[in-house]
This record gives structure tokens, C-alpha cells and sequence, in this order.
């Protein structure tokens, strides 16, 4: 059996896939829906997002929707292969093509990756020239948060004695380490941390070398240290332009019912004062982002 799809604020659904694509689109509400009653004429306004977004893509729709009263953005989560996998079957189909699962339309598109979107748009399933970069994932320098003296930059590693042992993840294995060895040999480090560096499996290997004391600092993503925030803090941001971070984006799915709407959050989600909100969940402004 396939992977099973996810709704926001109902769970994980353990039914076959051809049941899930036959559930009404209404059904699925993210969490703040559950809270707030929309106006009985609300408009939808569907995203199809990776599981791994679900934090800037609530907190960016629940933002649209205060400036936005008579909308009522709605969330459906699943697998990047499994969201290729549904985008594809609903291009393919004979006849009219504007509705997702049920009766409900998708208006944008959301993965946790941009290598997926550069497939959709080779197969047009997204509208050409509608990509919009809105968040790129730092790399953050992390100490244990009771810990006061620390340092205060990446650069300061090569030379603070106070810092033993720097735990990274495996950069031969994970994307965070291969990120971190980059960020290194741009900031001129690289040698000189080398004998320090203590190797970790992933995110949460280096958390707990550096919560159990077993490295001094460590190196992970932005948002992983803002869920992280009451155990480690940031004492340093790596620059712009020292490496080439992953970067997050959305674009309009070939068929949006509604462009002018999708144009809107497409523009909404690049303003300052949705930078703002990311910012605040660990994420850095995207290259193409614009302050506005």
C-alpha cells in the first residue's frame, strides 16, 4: 500500500489513497480553522505542502487570512513523491481538470523542496514564471541555552581554546553536513576545526552531543533550533552569500480556478512583513524575496 496522505489538524488518515482522494476538500482544516469560524461565503484557497512546511505554511496562511477576511486558506499535506504522484494523476485525467480530491480546487503548491517544482514545471503542471522563493534555511551556531560564555561567530572557532569539540552532522551522508563543511571552507576554517569536529548521524545526533556535553557548540538549521529554543539558543546566523542554502518555494498549479487570489499570497508571502513571521521560525529571507 502507498504512503497514506495527511490533512492538518486531523491526522493521519489509514485508508487506501483512492478512498482519501475521494474525501471532500472541506474536511481538511488546518488547526487555526478549528478555532475560527470562516464567513459562510469564504473562498478556498487550497495549498498541497510537504509535511516538513506544515509551520511557515500555517503561519503564513493564518497571516493572508487576517488581511483577507472572505478567504479561507486550506492545508493538504503529504509525501513529495506522493504530491507528484496526485498533481500527475489529476493532469492526466479526461475532462475538466480544476478539482484536487473531492470537490475542492488547488490553487498552489508548496513541497519542502525546490527540485520538486522544477519537475512540475517540466511537466507544466505548474504555471511557468509563477515560482516564488520565500524562505532559505540558515545554518545556526547552537550552545546549550544555560551556557554563558559561548562564542559569538562561526569564525571565532578557529581560534577560541574554550571550544573543545564542535559537533556537526556526517557530511558524506546528510546535506546538513555537507552544508556545514561548505560554510567552513568559505569562512576559511575548514583546517583549522578539522581536529575538533565531532561527527554526529543528523539534527538530533548533534543536539545531543552538545545538550550532554559531549561537544562545546554544534551546527544545525534555523528552524531546527527555533523548536530547539527552550534547550539551545543561536549565537550565530551564517551569513548570506557564504554557501548556497536550500531554499523553499511555492508556485500556482496549472489549473488554479483562481489566479488573481494565488497571485496575491504569491506576493504576500515575499512581503516584509511575512519575512518577519518566517524570520521568527528560524527561516533567512530567500534569495529573490523581496522587501516590500
Amino acid at each position: 500500500m502507498k504512503p497514506q496522505g495527511k490533512c492538518a489538524g486531523a491526522g493521519t488518515l489509514v485508508v487506501p489513497r483512492r478512498i482519501l482522494l475521494a474525501v471532500l476538500l472541506s474536511s481538511l482544516l488546518t488547526p487555526y480553522s478549528l478555532l475560527v469560524t470562516p464567513p459562510a461565503n469564504a473562498e478556498p484557497l487550497v495549498i498541497a505542502a510537504s509535511p516538513s512546511m506544515k509551520a511557515p505554511v500555517e503561519t503564513l496562511a493564518h497571516a493572508f487570512e487576517g488581511t483577507h477576511p472572505d478567504v479561507k486558506v486550506r492545508v493538504y499535506y503529504d509525501t513529495g513523491l506522493e504530491l507528484r504522484w496526485t498533481i500527475a494523476g489529476m493532469e492526466n485525467k479526461v475532462g475538466q481538470k480544476t478539482y484536487f480530491i473531492g470537490t475542492g480546487p488547488i490553487h498552489l503548491i508548496a513541497p519542502g523542496g525546490d527540485e520538486l517544482l522544477t519537475r512540475l514545471e517540466q511537466k507544466y503542471y505548474v504555471l511557468p514564471g509563477t515560482r516564488r522563493p520565500y524562505a532559505a534555511v540558515p545554518l545556526v551556531l547552537v550552545v546549550p541555552v544555560q551556557l554563558v560564555e559561548a562564542p559569538s561567530s562561526f569564525e571565532e572557532l578557529a581560534n577560541d581554546a574554550a571550544v573543545k569539540r564542535i559537533a556537526i552532522a556526517d557530511p558524506a551522508l546528510t546535506e546538513l553536513g555537507r552544508q556545514t563543511m561548505e560554510l567552513f571552507r568559505a569562512l576559511g576554517i575548514a583546517e583549522s576545526v578539522q581536529g575538533r569536529l565531532d561527527i554526529a548521524a543528523e539534527t538530533r545526533g548533534v543536539l545531543s552531543h552538545v545538550l550532554n556535553g559531549q561537544a562545546d557548540v554544534g551546527v544545525i538549521f534555523g528552524p531546527d533550533a527555533y523548536r530547539e529554543q527552550e534547550r539551545v539558543r543561536v549565537v550565530d546566523v551564517a551569513a548570506e552569500g557564504k554557501l548556497k542554502p536550500t531554499v523553499h518555494s511555492m508556485a500556482m498549479e496549472r489549473y488554479c480556478p483562481n489566479r488573481a487570489l494565488c497571485q496575491e499570497f504569491l506576493d504576500f508571502i515575499q512581503r516584509e512583513e511575512a519575512q518577519i513571521l518566517l524570520k521568527r521560525l528560524g527561516y533567512a529571507r530567500a534569495p529573490q524575496a523581496q522587501t516590500r
